[in-house]
């Protein structure tokens, strides 16, 4: 279902009986932070997610790789879901806090990648490596090139000798690499959304920035529902399936706020 205008894509979302917002942060909802440890909440986007949750017909959940405690410190609002390292960690609206995979079963092999990858960043700048406690990620963003492809294929090489078993999957893209368990995926936390808080009858909109968002889009379209892409310069190239694009967070902000003035009406 492709749409042409903004202003396309609100009719259609106006016209639901129920709509069911699936909303990535980091890129979409806000500009990315220098390092992912750093929160500072965007009180326009907290204002905009509010109005929208007061509108009965219309469900918000918040689907991030941070790790849930950082993302409750961002968007503190009663009344959506909030799923965090990309749903390992579920808050319902009922605040009821659900973690879908075994802590103890996943830390171990952690805990051996950490000091591995430590030494291959020591001593050099512009790259962070971030421990979510249910995953490792290493950002290296503003690393030059070479350098940073050097580093991650090594850090790759740690995951290949230590964690190549079922239990674990490699989320890469644009200078990044992460281990995390199988299933934290965009795209198996929308299914289990849907099969375990069924909203007959909603129409489901999500949209996000990256391949992790991407992953989830098949079964967007699945359910009838409807995939938007906020572009990001080092994703542009990349194959997508979206029905529409934004062009910056400030963008899917604009059009977030027209549709609860509207729906609310």
């Amino acid at each position: 279902m492709k749409f042409r205008s903004k202003s396309e894509l609100a009719k259609w979302a106006r016209g639901s009986q129920r709509l069911w917002l699936f909303l990535d942060y980091d890129g979409t909802l806000a500009d990315f932070a220098p390092t992912p440890e750093i929160i500072e909440t965007n009180p326009r986007v907290i204002s905009i997610l509010e109005q929208l949750v007061r509108i009965s017909s219309i469900r918000v959940t918040i689907l991030s790789g941070r790790r849930l405690g950082h993302v409750r410190l961002l968007l503190p609002i009663t009344g959506i879901f909030l799923a965090g390292t990309y749903g390992i960690e579920l808050l319902t609206p009922a605040n009821e806090t659900i973690q879908r995979v075994e802590h103890a079963e996943i830390r171990p092999v952690l805990e051996t990648i950490k000091p591995q990858w430590e030494q291959i960043i020591r001593g050099r700048s512009n790259f962070f490596l971030e421990d979510k406690s249910w995953t490792l990620a290493l950002h290296t963003r503003f690393a030059a090139d070479d350098e940073a492809q050097e580093v991650l294929a090594h850090a790759r090489q740690v995951i290949d000798q230590t964690a190549s078993d079922s239990r674990f999957r490699i989320l890469g893209g644009h200078k990044f690499l992460e281990i995390a368990p199988r299933l934290a995926s965009k795209k198996e936390t929308v299914t289990y959304l849907l099969n375990q808080y069924p909203l007959p009858g909603a129409n489901l909109l999500y949209i996000g920035d990256d391949d992790k968002d991407e992953e989830a889009f098949p079964v967007i379209h699945a359910n009838q529902g409807v995939a938007v892409k906020v572009h990001q310069p080092s994703q542009r190239s990349y194959p997508t399936t979206a029905d529409f694009f934004f062009e910056a967070p400030d963008e899917t902000l604009g059009w977030l706020d027209e549709l609860a003035q509207q729906a609310g009406d």
